[in-house]
């Protein structure tokens, strides 16, 4: 069903918005993901949430709405093979290109690792196994929005100019984490050596100098926008992203984020996917 009530907002940090450096041409960019070029963006002010929708957000939602999410009504999402008992990972069919995902059935926001597991200990995790499309309904019923992939950046950047993490340019420590990422060799050892194999709370780690937590790793999160890669060199106010196009974009990089493979938790990277598309490390924000 589609939401009609307007439930309780998430607390919104309101920043000043203002122009600033977006994107990335660092060596270690993916260029064809269409992180440059470092391009001038102009942004109003606007409110966004300290932290990604937690379970228990969600779960409000759902008691007040009855909504059935993507991954309910197509009755499968993919978790993490590491996270599966062996005989579910046996008997699971796998993308080719990323075989450490398993199509698992029964597998939802409220059952992250499939049938038998819940959410116990982790309402304040985020939650996962969204869409695009769920993102949106509890937009709806909240009476907020999915941030632009303009204002995820700004507020990830914390004021920061051009600086390749939330926190600044230096890499991590091997004694002071900054992030939920992927430790040990992907895909197959995680040492979680941050505190955390999957998810961590929402508010874990220190929050940038906008007071936003977990902009890297984690889980990914929706935006607004629509995916596209040709981005003008001129300053341009506000963007939205093309009006037609299949895919939409994710932003902040994931728990399964390793510097081997998808050394994504950098500020400017990016990726898409359709938006009925859901998985255990996909969850979102919200902005007004």
């Amino acid at each position: 069903m589609t939401p009609e009530a307007v439930g309780p907002s998430p607390a919104l940090i309101t920043l000043p918005g203002g122009e600033f450096a977006m994107g990335s041409e660092d060596p270690d960019c993916y260029r064809g993901d269409g992180e440059g070029p470092v391009r001038p963006v102009q942004v109003s002010e606007f409110a966004i949430a300290a932290h990604a929708v937690t379970n228990d957000q969600f779960t409000q939602f759902i008691t007040a709405t009855g909504y059935l999410t993507d991954a309910q009504r197509y009755g499968w999402s993919y978790v993490f093979a590491g996270f599966l008992p062996a005989a579910l990972r046996r008997d699971a069919r796998r993308p080719d290109a990323t075989p450490w995902w398993c199509a698992v059935p029964g597998a939802t926001w409220c059952a992250p690792e499939g049938p038998g597991s819940g959410l116990d200990g982790r309402g304040n995790h985020p939650v996962v196994h969204v869409s695009w499309h769920d993102a949106q309904a509890f937009c709806t019923w909240a009476g907020v929005r999915l941030p632009t992939e303009a204002e995820w950046e700004y507020t990830a950047r914390g004021g920061l100019d051009q600086a390749r993490y939330p926190w600044g340019d230096e890499p991590e420590s091997g004694t002071h984490f900054r992030a939920n990422i992927f430790r040990g060799s992907f895909p197959a050892r995680n040492t979680a050596a941050d505190g955390y194999a999957g998810t961590a709370p929402v508010d874990a780690f220190a929050p940038n100098a906008f007071g936003a937590y977990n902009m890297a790793g984690n889980v990914w999160e929706w935006c607004a926008d629509r995916w596209h890669t040709d981005h003008s060199r001129s300053l341009v106010a506000d963007p939205r992203g093309p009006a037609t196009g299949a895919d939409h974009v994710l932003r902040g990089g994931s728990y399964l984020c390793h510097d081997s493979y998808c050394n994504r938790y950098r500020v400017a990277a990016r990726i898409h996917n359709s938006p009925d598309s859901t998985s255990g490390n996909t969850g979102f924000r919200v902005a007004r």
